[in-house]
Formats: C-alpha cells, structure tokens, sequence
C-alpha cells in the first residue's frame, strides 16, 4: 500500500511550511502527527513527486478523506526558490491532541533523521500533546 518506490520520487528535501505548527492528534488507533495553522510557527518537510497510483495508496494509508483531508497548496522549494503546486495531508480539526506511543516517536525521529531535520519539532510537538491531554485541548 506504500507509494511505489518511495525513495526514488523525492524532487525536494527540505522545505518549510510557514505558519503551521506541528502536533500530534489522536484516534482510535493511536495518536499521529499533523499540521494546523499557527502564525510565526514553522514546520520543516519533504516534498515528493508522485504518480496517480502513488497518490491513491497514499490516501488509502493515510485514511484520507475520514481521517485525514488533502489540502493543495504552493509551495517554494528552498534549493531553487521554484514554487511548485502540492498536497499535504492535515488531520480533521476536531481530533484531539494526544500523546504518541514511543515506538511511533522513534519511527518519526528516524525520518527526521534521514532528511537531516531538527528533532525540536517533534520534541515540541510531544510537549504540546502532554499538556494539551491534561488540559482537554483540541
């Protein structure tokens, strides 16, 4: 169900999604990063080309559209200043913050890892879900 040979379709390693913060949210099945609107917050990803049929296994393995939606977007690559059109996946606002198992914050810092991103991402985005599952936050 992954995209057919991930790793050979990145165009772009780091780019960086202006005023979004990075979070963890939950389900029923565990809790997953997301990303949601928040001035002066940034979020650093990888930016991939896909096929038609890369796409739709990315939106079965994603829950898209019951538990993620797909949203486009411009963005501007930071090696050759291109902008480029692309879709993000974004949790549904109502989940909840929530607090990941371990094995799923080492998966997500061996990603970070491999495209050379800052693990206070994650790190902030764990403290977030703490206080935010103590305080009832969306």
């Amino acid at each position: 169900m992954y995209p057919e040979n991930r790793f050979l379709f990145i165009i772009h390693v780091i780019v960086i999604f202006k005023d979004y913060e990075l979070l963890y949210k939950g389900s029923k099945t565990g809790s997953y990063l997301t990303i949601k609107k928040k001035k002066g917050s940034v979020v650093p990803v990888a930016v991939w080309e896909v096929t038609a049929a890369d796409e739709h296994n990315l939106d079965i393995y994603e829950g898209y559209p019951n538990f993620y939606y797909k949203k486009n977007m411009k963005i501007r690559l930071s090696e050759t200043g291109k902008t480029v059109d692309a879709f993000v996946y974004i949790m549904h606002e109502e989940r909840r913050l929530w607090i990941p198992t371990p094995a799923y914050v080492s998966t997500c810092k061996f990603g970070y890892t491999i495209f050379g991103f800052d693990f206070k991402y994650l790190d902030e985005a764990y403290e977030k879900s703490l206080k935010g599952v103590a305080n009832n936050e969306k």
